[in-house]
């Protein structure tokens, strides 16, 4: 099994593992970008991330500061037990297609109904996901939609053998 110690964050620093379990939500005015086939496919300072225990942050995106016509809505759709049934989105560019790329949730629960409709996207299929002008990693395991940055430190779920956790 993969460790699972808390690192100790730096300052100016945040640990995933003193994000709360259930998750919250919260407003942020960090800049993010997101680009796709090299258009820019969102851009905005009025984004909201959840943080949950052991995850980086995910990113979702008011629908005004996206190019909604690049994206798709597919029959996808997951449940999460904190905010709900989701839909899909697959991005289509020029030539350049991913499908079930970004997900919403049309009709949250009531603690996550300030992001009805706000979008996430997941990072390792972007050409580029920017937070504050830093280049974003993506969380481990492409299965979960976090996006890692210096300011943030794990270790993270999503790796090789942190199903468990």
């Amino acid at each position: 099994m993969v460790n699972s110690q808390r690192i100790e964050p730096a300052p100016g620093q945040e640990s995933v593992w003193d994000y709360p379990r259930p998750p919250r939500l919260e407003d942020t005015s960090k800049h993010i970008q997101i680009i796709f086939n090299e258009v820019i496919i969102a851009d905005t300072h009025s984004a909201k991330r959840v943080l949950e225990t052991s995850h980086p942050p995910s990113y979702y995106i008011p629908p005004a500061d996206i190019k909604i016509e690049y994206l798709h809505l597919t029959p996808q759709s997951s449940f999460c037990e904190w905010k709900g049934s989701a839909s899909y989105y697959t991005i289509r560019v020029g030539d350049k297609e991913v499908h079930n790329v970004a997900w919403f949730y049309p009709n949250p629960t009531p603690a996550f109904e300030s992001m009805k409709d706000y979008v996430a996207f997941y990072a390792h299929v972007m050409d580029k996901c920017y937070v504050n002008g830093e280049e974003v990693q993506p969380q481990p395991g492409n299965f979960y939609g976090g996006w890692i940055t210096s300011d943030i430190v794990g270790p993270f779920k999503g790796a090789p053998g942190t199903w468990g956790w």
